[in-house]
């Protein structure tokens, strides 16, 4: 009897130490010094928060964060005061005219969440080249070098909303893949050393850049890219300079481009292409 009053009594010891230890637990929860509070924003923030969280769900991100690069690279944030000027041109030339002819929703619906921006350039180990803009998953697009940007300068604009437009079409044909028959066109020509042949060189062999040799997916939105940053005159005189052979191959691509804009979405590219190539010379000094 006497044992069985003694295991009665530990357990009931046991039980007020159990409660005591939940109760000490939540107590210490309840005390957490975690700061839960909404973060103070800045005027940058604030417009950031107008222009594109509100409206389209895009998160510019342009605060240092080593999650959003790779570590192994050599980057740094870009400077604040290039962040709004910048969002400014990406807006005017890339998201005003899509939504224009696609819906006043088309970006909203389908486009990268994360934007994310660093001042310096992304050189690649191994290899002459740098790298422009890397789009991942179709949720996030990056830029590099946005502190060198000269706003008086038509070329230094173009290079940076020519890898938008690329990666924003790498985007849609995750939505909406194209035809296999653009692969077929040339399809032996496509070579991992694309960076040796010359700009001459690739528009000879049916390649609107360099680059679009690499593979058929680089081949089909570097055309995109291409045509978004010129006029179409200066588009054609691109093409017109390429080899008779060189102009054919160009040309039957691009005819499957203008195609799959036109069948998926309802845009006419030529429209698109006035578009935002007028607003790439408005977006200047």
């Amino acid at each position: 009897m006497k044992n069985i009053k003694n295991i009665i009594w530990a357990n009931l010891v046991l039980v007020a130490l159990l409660i005591s230890s939940c109760s000490d637990s939540s107590d210490r929860i309840q005390e957490s010094q975690i700061d839960a509070s909404t973060p103070i924003l800045s005027d940058l923030d604030i417009w950031l928060r107008s222009n594109f969280v509100s409206p389209y769900n895009i998160e510019i991100s342009y605060l240092w964060g080593a999650s959003n690069t790779d570590i192994a690279r050599f980057l740094y944030p870009v400077r604040e005061d290039n962040v709004q000027r910048w969002s400014e041109t990406i807006k005017r030339a890339w998201i005003d005219p899509y939504n224009e002819l696609g819906g006043k929703d088309f970006i909203a619906k389908i486009t990268p969440r994360q934007i994310v921006y660093s001042g310096g350039f992304n050189f690649n180990p191994n290899s002459p080249t740098i790298t422009l803009g890397i789009a991942e998953a179709g949720t996030r697009i990056t830029f590099f070098n946005l502190d060198f940007l000269d706003y008086s300068d038509e070329n230094s604009i173009r290079r940076p909303l020519q890898t938008l437009h690329h990666e924003y079409a790498h985007i849609l044909n995750q939505k909406f893949p194209f035809t296999d028959d653009f692969g077929l066109i040339t399809p032996a020509d496509y070579t991992a050393q694309w960076f040796n042949l010359s700009a001459q060189n690739a528009l000879d062999m049916g390649f609107i850049t360099p680059y679009a040799s690499s593979q058929e997916g680089e081949d089909f939105v570097e055309i995109i890219a291409t045509m978004l940053t010129n006029s179409r005159v200066n588009f054609e005189a691109i093409i017109d300079n390429a080899s008779p052979s060189g102009q054919a191959i160009i040309r039957e691509k691009l005819g499957i481009v203008l195609a799959y804009f036109q069948e998926n979405f309802g845009i006419d590219l030529y429209e698109l292409q006035e578009l935002s190539y007028q607003a790439l010379l408005d977006s200047l000094d």
